[in-house]
């Protein structure tokens, strides 16, 4: 008996030995798929572009709401859609200044505009480095030979029909089948009245799909300065050009502070009421004043506050162009206010008016 139950304890001794290996190998076995499992998995990864659903113009009306803008390198073409882009935000711009002596600047000048001479395709780079320029401290001089040059150099960036590399304000865009021309114009936050210029379009229902077209990423602004009567153009935040206006007559100034583009605002030569002489002119009275567009502002910040009833429009009499002699609104020449109707969008374009 002693014998034998000698023997049954050898055996569950062995039995237990063996059990515990056999625990311990599938626990290393099972330990081992799982650590190649969660390094093929892996934890949070970035998207691939292709992930990113494209987005044509035509398949919602609605606005989208803000989001950021996929940035080009420069020299290379965004892989993105760009109206996809600019539709969904705006182009994130360098807002860093330079801090730099006068003579500083005026070396930067000369060399920026030096190497567009020798190097014309550094258009944008020329164009960005004089943005900078022109946000630093420097003289009146200076600030109006920056604008000089880089009024310059709107003639082709923006209002000539090539889009050029690294540009984050312009593009190309490819049209696809079903797209409306006023529908990207909103979604780009500019008017299609711009984009039928700069490609040449007569008519706006007339895009081709399969045909490039360039493209701006809007908005439009406007600063203007009581001071100096002068109306200065900002694509987002990069200066464009500068124009004269007139503005509001001793006790009827043009009021300081931030307006916006009125919705539904923007009319061609609408019947206009003055109320100092209780009359309501027509655009088909020979004296009608307002020229051939008006551009309705709402007030929004400063002495602008609550304001309406004021507009940047054209005019019968362009001797009154940089003076004081309105009631009130901006006044500007015909064909320059024809310019800035295709430009400035409801909503989204801000006129801000200063000492």
């Amino acid at each position: 008996m002693a014998r034998w139950f000698s023997h049954l304890m050898t055996s569950r001794q062995g039995l237990k030995s063996g059990g515990v290996f056999v625990i311990l190998a599938v626990v290393v076995f099972g330990g081992v798929v799982f650590l190649l499992f969660r390094g093929h998995a892996g934890g949070p990864q970035e998207a691939a572009a292709s992930d990113t659903p494209a987005v044509n113009p035509a398949d919602n009306t609605n606005e989208p709401a803000p989001a950021p803008v996929a940035a080009t390198s420069l020299g290379q073409a965004s892989s993105s859609d760009p109206v996809q882009n600019s539709l969904t935000g705006t182009a994130q711009l360098s807002t860093s200044v330079p801090n730099l002596s006068a003579p500083q600047v005026d070396a930067a000048v000369t060399e920026a505009v030096n190497q567009l001479r020798s190097q014309p395709g550094d258009i944008i780079q020329v164009r960005d480095k004089l943005n900078k320029l022109l946000r630093s401290q420097t003289s009146p001089e200076q600030k109006q030979t920056i604008k000089d040059e880089m009024a310059k150099l709107s003639k082709d960036w923006l209002f000539g029909p090539a889009a050029f590399p690294g540009d984050m304000l312009c593009d190309t865009y490819t049209v696809k089948s079903g797209d409306v021309l006023d529908i990207i114009g909103r979604r780009l936050k500019v008017p299609h009245e711009i984009l039928m210029q700069v490609n040449g379009i007569q008519r706006a229902r007339g895009l081709q799909a399969g045909h490039p077209i360039k493209v701006i990423h809007g908005p439009f602004h406007a600063k203007i300065s009581r001071s100096t009567f002068t109306l200065d153009l900002y694509l987002q935040d990069m200066y464009v050009r500068s124009f004269r206006v007139g503005l509001g007559a001793p006790s009827m100034e043009t009021p300081t502070g931030l307006w916006r583009v009125k919705e539904g605002g923007k009319l061609v030569q609408p019947p206009w009421y003055d109320k100092r002489t209780n009359r309501t002119y027509k655009a088909t009275d020979p004296d009608y004043p307002l020229g051939t567009r008006w551009i309705a502002l709402d007030g929004l910040d400063g002495n602008a506050k609550g304001r309406t009833g004021f507009a940047i429009h054209g005019t019968k009499d362009p001797d009154q162009i940089g003076t004081a002699a309105s009631q009130g609104c901006i006044r500007m020449q015909n064909n320059e206010v024809e310019l800035m109707y295709s430009l400035l969008i409801p909503l989204y374009s801000q006129v801000e008016i200063s000492d």
